[in-house]
């Protein structure tokens, strides 16, 4: 089985507003996979449902195969699947090292292990400092996490992300807030994850999706208008008029 990420039928409701409506969709394993729409299209209502903030009404979510519909979000973290937020969830009096060294002992169940020494914590700090190298914050280790420009402190959360070894990483539009030079030296960082992590990402700059993206599912008003590859994206004809704002003989 190659799908990393699937759901049937998920939908939410409440009362008469159908937020997310019949969705089948499902992401390879390894995909760097784009969710594009027009605002209110029920884009982080989706990502809301996949992580566990919201039941569906109907439906279900899986992961690696093993349905996670009725898990809370912790045991989906612990299960593989792990998120970022639009607004910035980070811990400004700490270092980057120190961050991200306690995601690291969080997920191996030594964080509350307060007498522990700094000797005795050597394979946590090597495990962080990988994945500061890996996403080129080792130069910002020592830097507390206020002082940091804010699209270093995107990949100081994607870094947090990292630490709970997930198999899927959404990423919930990780270039809002910061300019298009750094928002493109962001994504390539992305770009360079490791394989065995599958990324679903929003966003908004089409230019940073087509570049990106392997695989783009585009959603209008809580459904699935079509998914395909970038280039049939972006010749479709009901995207063209209703997401891209061009008729369809444009």
């Amino acid at each position: 089985m190659n799908e990393v990420l699937q759901t049937r039928n998920l939908s939410k409701s409440w009362g008469g507003f159908n937020a997310v409506s019949g969705v089948d969709f499902f992401m390879e394993r390894g995909a760097r996979q784009a969710l594009i729409g027009p605002n209110g299209a029920g884009k982080t209502t989706f990502i809301n449902l996949l992580t566990g903030v919201f039941a569906p009404t109907v439906g279900e979510v899986l992961l690696n195969g093993e349905r996670i519909t009725g898990l809370a979000q912790h045991q989906r973290v612990k299960r593989g699947m792990t998120r970022t937020f639009q607004i910035n969830t980070l811990f400004p009096g700490l270092t980057v090292m120190e961050s991200v060294l306690l995601a690291v002992c969080e997920r191996r169940g030594t964080a509350a292990q307060w007498r522990r020494t700094v000797a005795a914590c050597r394979e946590e700090i090597d495990e962080a400092l990988e994945i500061l190298r890996g996403l080129q914050l080792e130069k910002h280790a020592d830097t507390l996490t206020h002082k940091l420009p804010y699209g270093v402190q995107r990949l100081l959360e994607i870094a947090l992300s990292l630490a709970t070894r997930p198999s899927v990483l959404l990423l919930d539009e990780p270039a809002a807030g910061i300019p298009s030079a750094e928002s493109m030296e962001l994504f390539s960082v992305i770009a360079r994850l490791p394989d065995h992590v599958s990324i679903l990402f929003i966003e908004h700059d089409m230019d940073l999706v087509f570049r990106f993206a392997e695989r783009i599912t585009v959603l209008v008003a809580g459904k699935i208008l079509v998914q395909g590859t970038p280039a049939e994206i972006a010749a479709d004809p009901q995207v063209r008029e209703i997401y891209l704002g061009q008729p369809p003989d444009a």
